[in-house]
């Protein structure tokens, strides 16, 4: 397993990687591998998230380098996305931490139990797992939630729980100062925002879900192509 860090900075997100090279030639491939993996992760976050509007604080956290990146090669470990979280999570700009394993093969429920495990050894953080197994289900918001996280590779989403606890009661629709404020814990908590969220998305997604799973698809078929020419092949635990 090899890991290569990434913040994101602005709309294209400045990268550094976490080692210096032995050889100029493995660290361009590595970069040019990473880059493809951000580049396509950049495109769920900015037109599937964003331009839909499935989280209200997603556009800020991005544009504001608040969302570090980790990148496992391989079939990581457990151990190593614990290490990861861990990292990420100490860096003091972090609002959101998301680890991404673009060559791992993993089924939908063995991933979950992957983020069970992962959850249990940070206490301190909110997981959640996004898959690109994920399918349409409308029946609920609560069962439609799998679908909205269908990323183009497994990927892993910590939050501090102590930053849940200060947005979850705020207004699912805020202006940028606002959401500002409350990313910073300083708003006066109001109930139910979660609840706000997936109903809004639900409706949302309802209405618009075959564009929602155009650009989905659009997006997979973009990442098969770049990968094979990266040379990034999938490979299981």
């Amino acid at each position: 397993m090899v890991l290569c860090d990434e913040r994101v900075w602005g709309t294209a997100g400045a990268a550094s990687g976490s080692r210096a090279p032995a050889r100029a030639g493995a660290y361009d491939r590595s970069m040019s591998r990473a880059r493809e993996v951000r580049r396509i992760l950049d495109r769920y976050l900015i037109e599937v998230v964003e331009r839909h509007q499935l989280c209200p604080w997603a556009r800020g956290a991005r544009e504001h380098g608040e969302i570090a990146v980790a990148i496992l090669w391989g079939a990581p470990l457990l151990a190593s996305w614990i290490a990861a979280a861990a990292r990420l999570l100490a860096e003091p700009a972090t609002r959101v931490a998301m680890i991404i394993a673009p060559e791992l093969g993993i089924d939908r429920p063995a991933f979950a139990a992957l983020r069970d495990a992962v959850a249990a050894q940070l206490p301190s953080a909110g997981v959640a797992e996004f898959h690109p197994g994920a399918v349409l289900d409308l029946a609920t918001p609560a069962r439609l939630v799998p679908f909205l996280r269908r990323s183009p590779d497994p990927l892993l989403q910590l939050v501090p729980l102590a930053l849940l606890d200060a947005v979850r009661g705020a207004p699912p629709v805020a202006d940028r100062a606002l959401q500002a404020t409350m990313l910073g814990g300083q708003a006066p908590p109001r109930r139910d925002v979660v609840g706000q969220i997936a109903a809004a998305n639900h409706a949302q997604v309802r209405a618009g879900h075959a564009a929602i799973a155009q650009t989905l698809d659009d997006i997979a078929a973009d990442r098969a192509a770049a990968y094979a020419r990266a040379g990034i092949t999938v490979v299981g635990l």
